[in-house]
C-alpha cells in the first residue's frame, strides 16, 4: 500500500552539532515549539510504500524509501523529518517502527538527530545525493516529430540592454492598483468567484472590454460574441482549431509571427506567404491568388503589421473584406497593439467596416499591462463565436476569474485609461529619442522610416553588414537584437531588424544605440572591412511616411521581403 510519508517544505534550521543550538531558557525552548508547529503547516506529501506483506520488516522498508528519497534529491540536506510519533500515525505503524528506521538512518550517515530537536537529513550523506532529474526511460509507443520548438526564455544578464522584444515596460505598470483590485477579487465576499468561472471570461471585465471595444475601435461587439482568453495566442489557436480542417489553404503574411504561423501549421493548414510592401499585405498579390486557389482563411496584422510596422490603409483593409465576401473565406484580424498610434488618426479595424460578418477580430492586453499577463480575447459573429466557445469550453473551461475581476476593476475606475493615455506619450518619446540615437550613432548603417505607430522600429542593415555576426557581437556589448530571420516564412537569412523601443527609458536606449555602434565597428574589423566613413546621421533622415518592410529605394513597388 502507498501510504503519504508528509515532507517539510523547507526547514528554518540545518543540521550541527548538538551543542551549537541550546537554548539557554524555556522561552527559547518554547519559540522552537512554535517553530516546529508552523513548519508542520508548510510541508508537503511525499508517497512511501510501505507493504506488511513482504518478508522485509516495515522499518527497514521505511529506511529503504526514506534513503531512495535522499539519494535522488527529494529531500534536501538539513531538511526536516516528521516527529516518530507524528510519523507512525500518518503510516499507520507503530512508533517503534518509525524509531528504529530513523535509527539505521542515522547509523548509515543520512540522518542526523538531536534530543529535543528532531530529526534531520545530514548536511553531507554518506551516501552520494543526486539531483532530481526527468526520467531516463522513453515511451515504447511511436511519437509525431515535435510541431514547435519552444523559445529558450533566459535570464538577460545583468546590464543587458534588450531590444530584441517590443514588450510594455514593467516599471510603467500600474502594480498597485492592480493588487488593490486582486486583493479584493480574492476577498472573504468573493467565495462565489472563486468557485464559480465562465469559460468565456469573468462577466464584468467582458462587459467593460466590450464597452470599450465598440466606442475606440467601432466594432459591434457586446459581452455576448467576446471571449477573454489566457493569451493572444491561445485566441488564435481556438480559432484555427475551429475554423481549419487539416490540408485547408491559410494565407499569411511573408513576413509574421511565428507563434501564430505554428498555432495555424498544428491546426492541419497549410500556409501559403502573401508578400509585403509598404502597406503590409499585398491584397493585390492575394487577388492574383485566388484566381487559382481556394482559400479557407487569411491571417493579417493590418493596424501596426508585424514585425515591420507598416500600417494597411482604408482603401486596402475594404478590398480585402471585399474579397472574403467574394471568395467566401475567413479574415482573422491580429491587432495585437491597437493603443499606441502616435501619428494621425487610426484607421478603424476591417471588423468595424463592410463584411465584418467574415471577421474574427483578436487582441491582447499583454502591451497595456505587462508581458506576464497575457490576457487576449477573441470577438467573432456569433455563429463562429458559439463554436469557438463551445470548443475553449471543453480545453479550458475555469479560466482566471481572479485576474480577469482584477483587471475589469482597473476598467471600471479609469486607472486603465489612463495608464494607456500616459503610457502613449511615453513611447512616443521613446520612439523619437531612439530613431535620433540610431541616426547619430550608426548613421547610414540602417535604413528606416519612424514608424506611425507600435513599439518597434523595422530598419535595413547596409548590404556589407552580416547582421547575425553583428547580434553576437552586440550581445558581448551589452545589448541584445537579432536578424529578422526567424520572422521571415522562408526562415531564411534577413538583412533587416527589428527593435524595440517600449521597454528601455530614452537615456537607455541612447545607450542601446551607442553599443550597436560599437559592436558594429568590431564586427567591421573581424571582417576586415572598412568601417562606414559617412559621417552619422548623414545616411538618413527618419521619414514618418507609411512604411513596413521596403527601403526607401524600393518604397514605390510590392517586394517579397527578404527576397
Amino acid at each position: 500500500m502507498a501510504l503519504p510519508l508528509q515532507m517539510w517544505e523547507c526547514s528554518v534550521e540545518r543540521c550541527a552539532p548538538a551543542g551549537k543550538h541550546r537554548f539557554r531558557d524555556d522561552r527559547q525552548s518554547g519559540a522552537r515549539r512554535d517553530g516546529a508547529k508552523l513548519l508542520a503547516m508548510r510541508r508537503w506529501a511525499l508517497t512511501i510504500a510501505l507493504d506488511p506483506q513482504r518478508e522485509q520488516p516495515l522499518f527497514l522498508q521505511l529506511a529503504g524509501a526514506i534513503a531512495e528519497g535522499i539519494r535522488r534529491g527529494r529531500l534536501k540536506p538539513g531538511e526536516a523529518l516528521p516527529g516518530s510519533r507524528e510519523l507512525a500515525d500518518l503510516l499507520g505503524v507503530n512508533r517503534n517502527t518509525v524509531v528504529a528506521g530513523y535509527g539505521e538512518l542515522v547509523a548509515e550517515g543520512l540522518l542526523c538527530t538531536r534530543v529535543g530537536g528532531g530529526t534531520f537529513v545530514a548536511q553531507a550523506p554518506a551516501a552520494a545525493v543526486a539531483k532530481i532529474t526527468p526520467s531516463s526511460e522513453f515511451p515504447t509507443y511511436a511519437l509525431a516529430p515535435p510541431a514547435y520548438s519552444p523559445p529558450q526564455n533566459t535570464v538577460l544578464p545583468a546590464g543587458m540592454l534588450m531590444l530584441s522584444q517590443s514588450v510594455a515596460d514593467v516599471r510603467l505598470f500600474p502594480a498597485r492598483a492592480l493588487a488593490r483590485a486582486f486583493r479584493r477579487a480574492i476577498g472573504p465576499r468573493s467565495r462565489m468567484l472563486l468557485a464559480q468561472s465562465d469559460s468565456r471570461g469573468h462577466p464584468r471585465l467582458r462587459a467593460e472590454l466590450a464597452a470599450m471595444l465598440a466606442r475606440s475601435r467601432a466594432l459591434a461587439v457586446t459581452p455576448d460574441n467576446l471571449m477573454i482568453t489566457r493569451s493572444i495566442e491561445q485566441a488564435i489557436d481556438l480559432v484555427a482549431r475551429t475554423l481549419i480542417a487539416p490540408g485547408d489553404a491559410v494565407a499569411v503574411e511573408a513576413f509574421g509571427y511565428p507563434p501564430a504561423r505554428s498555432v495555424l501549421k498544428l491546426a492541419g493548414a497549410r500556409l501559403l506567404p502573401i508578400p509585403l510592401d509598404e502597406q503590409g499585405m499585398d491584397v493585390a498579390a492575394l487577388e492574383a491568388l485566388l484566381k487559382h486557389q481556394r482559400l479557407r482563411a487569411v491571417i493579417v496584422t493590418p493596424h501596426h503589421q508585424f514585425p515591420t510596422t507598416a500600417v494597411m490603409s482604408r482603401g486596402r483593409r475594404e478590398r480585402l473584406a471585399e474579397l472574403s465576401l467574394q471568395h467566401g473565406f475567413a479574415i482573422i484580424e491580429d491587432d495585437y497593439d491597437h493603443e499606441f498610434h502616435y501619428e494621425g488618426k487610426p484607421v478603424l479595424p476591417i471588423a468595424a467596416g463592410h463584411g465584418r460578418g467574415n471577421v474574427i477580430y483578436v487582441g491582447s492586453l499583454a502591451n497595456l499591462l505587462a508581458p506576464g499577463i497575457g490576457t487576449g480575447f477573441v470577438a467573432a459573429p456569433p455563429p463562429v463565436f458559439e463554436r469557438v466557445a463551445g470548443l475553449r469550453a471543453a480545453s479550458d473551461a475555469r479560466g482566471d476569474a481572479a485576474m480577469e475581476c482584477a483587471i475589469a476593476e482597473l476598467f471600471e475606475d479609469g486607472e486603465l485609461l489612463r495608464h494607456v493615455r500616459r503610457t502613449r506619450r511615453v513611447y512616443q518619446a521613446r520612439r523619437d529619442a531612439f530613431a535620433s540615437a540610431l541616426e547619430q550613432h550608426l548613421g547610414s548603417a540602417l535604413a528606416f522610416h519612424v514608424p506611425e505607430g507600435g513599439m518597434a522600429l523595422w530598419a535595413r542593415a547596409q548590404r556589407d553588414i552580416d547582421v547575425s555576426a553583428w547580434a553576437a557581437a552586440g550581445a558581448r556589448e551589452g545589448v541584445q537584437f537579432k536578424d529578422a530571420r526567424a520572422y521571415d516564412f522562408f526562415n531564411r537569412e534577413q538583412p533587416f531588424l527589428r527593435l524595440g523601443f517600449s521597454y528601455h527609458d530614452e537615456v537607455e536606449l541612447k545607450e542601446a544605440a551607442a553599443r550597436m555602434a560599437r559592436a558594429l565597428s568590431q564586427t567591421r574589423k573581424d571582417r576586415g572591412a572598412s568601417v562606414n566613413s559617412r559621417p552619422a546621421g548623414a545616411g538618413l533622415k527618419a521619414s514618418r511616411a507609411k512604411t513596413g518592410c521596403a527601403t526607401p529605394e524600393r518604397s514605390n513597388r510590392s517586394v517579397h521581403v527578404g527576397t
